[in-house]
Formats: C-alpha cells, structure tokens, sequence
C-alpha cells in the first residue's frame, strides 16, 4: 500500500501532433493471464473494480459482479436488452434495481450489484457463478462460469495486486482537451474513488488530487489508463514508470520526462493546442 498517494492531472502539449489511426485501439490487461478489451469495456470494468474497492470488499466480491457483467453485456453499458434491462449488469427497472437513468450509470449499477450481493447468504463460499446467479437470477446460472478466469485477471489487475498491468493503445483524437479535459477527469476520480483534497500546484500546469493515504497507487495508475479515452488522458506516470496512449505500455521514465514521487501520480490531459 502507498501512503499518502496523491494524483497529478496536468496539461501537455503533444510536440508530433495526433498519432495517425495506424493501431487498432485497445487495452491489455496482464495479471496472472492476459486478457484484451476495448476502451470503452476496460473503462466500465475500471469502475466496477473502483466501485467494489471503495467499499472495502474483498476481490473475490469484484471477480463476482465482473463475471456477471462480462455475462450480461461484455462490459459494455447498453442502452436495452431484453424486456427493460439495461446497462452493464441488465437491471430492470421494473425489479427495483433503479430508474433508467441510474441503471444506465455505471457506477450505480455497479453499486447496485455488490448491495445485492451482500445480502446473498454466505456468497463467499459459493462459487463464482452461484454468487452471480444468486444476484441476477438469469435464465441459465452456469453462463457466469465461463468468464471467471477472465475477471480474476482484470481483479487481479484492477486492484493494484500486480504493476504495470493494464496498458492501452490509443490512436483516436482527443473529445476535450485542456481546462474541460483536467475538470472533467477530477470529476470521474473522485465519483469512483470518494472525495480528494485538491490544491493547485506550482510546479505542473494542472491539479493535485491528494488520494486517501490507505489507497494502493496501483490502483489508481490502472484506473486512469483504462479510462485514458473517455478521460483524455495522454500519459499517465508512477514512480519511474510511465504508460503513453502512444506507445500503450508501460516503460521507465526517461530524458526529460519527469519521475513521479512515490506518494504520486501524474496524469497528462492534452493541452488547447
């Protein structure tokens, strides 16, 4: 565990402008196993991670409600589905899990999932598959079975158990840039993570996010690259390691590039121009 960890969301310039859409855009996650996702499916299973983190729940509970995600909608947040479900986990408002607005938000269906989770009598000694089952009650149970070792590699990887382990590969142009890109992010990071303390820093042209001294800076590192696309995000630094949407793997820090401290991480947005 990090003390003390804190989060740097600075702006940066790129020196060659946009990479050329030359690389399929995706996000290898290697923890025990490999396994490769979208952008947009490594973003929903950061969350889902983040979410059951947050609460203080052992992996096993995130190995669970991604096995059921993987099952319900491969990770990927759904407008409908069959009869009113929606979302990540196919909730139905018409059972109580929420409104289709909540439902539709990842982290509520996230949140809503490890609730009822909780409540399933000793769910964690039942198998990966009876746990999901006990929650969504689907037509076939034994389907959550196949995406476990799956989940237990993004758990593994998601929960900061192993460094370096989430890289992704980014070709497409930013959605926002600058000033909207840093706010929007400490937005995001805070709605996954609860409350930071923030204070602006002289020594970078963004803000400091000071995380909660208990959380592992892993954690952290892995959640901002895979949610590098929705949030903007250029690089993103650890210790002496740095991941680039360019390169999209991890390697030592080196030249000018500045070496994050160890109680930190530093996340580049792009800048205006």
């Amino acid at each position: 565990m990090i003390a003390g960890a804190g989060v740097y969301i600075a702006v940066r310039s790129l020196s060659n402008g946009l990479p050329l859409h030359l690389v399929t855009q995706q996000c290898i996650v290697s923890a025990d196993g490999k396994a490769t996702l979208e952008p947009d499916q490594m973003a929903n299973a950061a969350t889902i991670a983040a979410v059951g983190i947050r609460r203080g729940l052992p992996t096993r509970a995130v190995v669970i409600a991604l096995s059921a995600a993987l099952q319900e909608s491969k990770l990927e947040n759904l407008a409908g589905g069959d009869r009113d479900s929606i979302g990540l986990f196919q909730q139905r408002p018409s059972q109580d899990w929420g409104t289709p607005q909540e439902i539709s938000n990842p982290r509520y269906a996230a949140g809503a999932f490890y609730t009822a989770l909780m409540r399933v009598r000793n769910w964690q000694g039942r198998s990966i598959a009876e746990a999901a089952q006990a929650v969504q009650r689907s037509a076939d149970g034994s389907a959550y079975a196949q995406w476990e070792a799956e989940a237990q590699i993004l758990a593994n990887a998601l929960s900061g158990d192993v460094s370096g382990a989430v890289a992704c590969t980014i070709t497409a142009p930013p959605a926002a840039r600058g000033p909207a890109a840093a706010g929007s992010l400490a937005q995001s990071l805070t709605a996954d993570w609860g409350e930071m303390d923030t204070v602006t820093d002289n020594s970078l042209p963004g803000l400091k996010l000071t995380v909660n001294e208990t959380r592992n800076g892993w954690q952290i590192a892995h959640w901002l690259v895979a949610h590098s696309v929705d949030q903007n995000i250029k690089s993103v630094r650890y210790g002496d390691q740095e991941w680039t949407a360019k390169a999209g793997t991890w390697s030592r820090a080196s030249g000018d590039r500045t070496v994050a401290a160890g109680d930190q991480i530093i996340a580049a947005v792009y800048s205006q121009s």
